[in-house]
């Protein structure tokens, strides 16, 4: 029995897509925009090296723990109505920011960010899920998704380091309240509201659980990585291991799940989300630290940071055009396998890399991680979302945004601890030999921010010394971080080649049946 062809998306439906990236936009940005910060931050509120790491990755951390309730709650009460919500507190946070004095405040404003886009970001994608039928329409319109988030990613740190270089770090908080202004001005014109009507309660348990597996399981890795707090990264670890369990066991009893797990019996949907899951893991641990390269260790302000990034954005912005035109004639597991081996090649980059090198050698590694990147995640994305019914998209893109953000929270913890202590490890030995005072050994083996204000204070010979170990430990620090990631992403091509393989452009129908039956 022939179906009837889905009803084709409007001009509103596109000014609507416009207005959706919007909150994409900003989430993604606030992800990466205080990575060109953090040498101001560090001479002004003083952080440790752990806080620097929270400061980063405590945003992603509450987005992933958060996304799969918030979700829901958006599938029950309306996603436009969740989207708006989200923006109010997405701005209440960024003034909580910009007004911050200590680093527990930045953190804690972070961590409301962290709230804010949470509530917003399923409501995005399962909006252009409803608001898009035509498979065709949708492609183009998940691909201007995916380049929004890809291009976020990419121009948060050019946009941290021209408002930090203009104005002061606390402005790349303000930024964020004339958008979200913005939409909540559009978004009741132009979007429309949309739930599932079957959704009839939220499981406070499974909100719970879902919290403390992804909580416990990410601080596990943190403290294990960082190899402090042992006997506490392994409790939490084992807490977090059984939230997950518990959590997914529940979902399999409930009538109305808090996450459909049943999902991940469609291959293609498995497949895409878990290479999404690697793909940023990798991505985002190298990232923070080749972008601190440009400006600890070459000595570059944070302007002429950004200026070196302008070819990775511009990447960023075109590669989920060119992924949605290649697929055309080229089936989507190898163009996605294809994209992966690039941005594994921009990783591997770094085994070039010296304390003397040009920004050159970054730009070139991070556009080719930004383009290599971008079309996988542009695709998978696609196969996601087609992959399920539109009432059942808030589900999808909870998983999906799920899967990025614990990739973003994973990748920071684990390859951003192997920075550091890899780091910490060089700079202490190395530092061994020259008499310094321990607090002075302790400050400068924590970052590499600390140890040029000890190599200044010190003055000197000894302190020209200590900033040349400093910075030879922190380059070679980003080279092992640079080949952990090329690694993950050849892994992630690999499972991309393997799960997706038959998948086609046009796969809604046989992906829906396999998850029927």
């Amino acid at each position: 029995m022939s179906h009837p062809p889905p009803p084709r998306a409007t001009a509103k439906s596109w000014a609507g897509l416009a207005v959706l990236v919007l909150p994409l936009l900003l989430i993604t940005i606030d992800g990466t925009v205080l990575i060109l910060g953090l040498p101001a931050i560090s001479a002004q509120l003083r952080p440790t090296g752990v806080e620097q790491l929270w400061m980063i990755d405590i945003y992603s951390l509450v987005l992933a723990g958060l996304l799969v309730a918030m979700s829901t709650v958006g599938d029950r009460f309306g996603r436009r109505r969740n989207l708006l919500i989200g923006a109010v507190v997405f701005a209440l946070a960024s003034v909580t920011g910009a007004l911050a004095t200590e680093p527990w405040m930045l953190i804690a404003a972070r961590a409301l960010l962290g709230v804010g886009g949470a509530i917003m970001m399923p409501s995005t994608l399962s909006l252009v899920r409803n608001m898009f039928l035509d498979r065709q329409q949708r492609r183009y319109a998940m691909a201007v998704w995916a380049a929004m988030a890809s291009v976020g990613a990419a121009v948060g740190p050019i946009v941290g380091g021209w408002v930090i270089e203009t104005f002061s770090w606390q402005a790349a908080f303000l930024l964020n309240i004339p958008v979200m202004i913005l939409l909540l001005v559009l978004g009741p014109i132009l979007l429309p509201e949309s739930r599932n009507p079957a959704l009839r309660r939220i499981d406070v348990l499974s909100v719970a659980l879902s919290f403390i597996g992804m909580i416990g399981v990410v601080y596990a890795v943190k403290s294990l990585t960082g190899g402090k707090e042992i006997g506490l990264g392994i409790a939490t670890l084992v807490l977090g291991l059984i939230g997950i369990v518990l959590f997914v066991r529940r979902q399999l009893r409930l009538p109305t799940p808090l996450m459909d797990v049943r999902l991940f019996k469609v291959r293609y949907f498995r497949g895409a989300v878990i290479a999404d899951l690697l793909s940023i893991f990798a991505m985002v641990g190298a990232l923070v630290a080749l972008i601190q390269h440009l400006q600890l260790v070459l000595g570059l302000n944070p302007l002429q940071a950004s200026l070196w990034l302008i070819p990775q954005a511009v990447l960023a912005a075109t590669a989920a055009f060119l992924a949605a035109v290649l697929v055309k004639r080229i089936l989507p597991a190898y163009v996605i396998t294809f994209g992966l081996l690039i941005a594994a090649l921009g990783f591997g980059l770094t085994i070039f890399l010296t304390p003397a090198s040009s920004p050159v050698l970054i730009a070139t590694a991070l556009a080719l991680v930004a383009l290599g990147a971008g079309m996988g995640l542009a695709l998978s994305n696609d196969i996601i979302m087609s992959s399920v019914k539109p009432e059942r998209a808030g589900q999808a893109a909870a998983t999906s945004e799920t899967a990025y953000e614990l990739g973003t929270t994973l990748g920071t913890a684990v390859l951003g601890g192997v920075l550091v202590a890899w780091y910490t490890r060089a700079v202490t030995a190395g530092t061994d030999t020259l008499g310094l005072a321990a607090s002075h050994t302790e400050r400068a083996s924590s970052t590499m921010a600390e140890a040029l204000l000890v190599a200044t204070e010190v003055g000197g010979s000894t302190g020209a010394t200590i900033l040349d170990i400093a910075r030879t430990a922190f380059t070679d620090a980003i080279t092992i971080t640079g080949i952990a990631g090329a690694g993950v992403m050849v892994l992630a091509a690999i499972w991309a080649l393997v799960m997706l393989r038959g998948a086609t452009a046009n796969a809604d129908l046989a992906a829906e049946q396999e998850h029927d039956r």
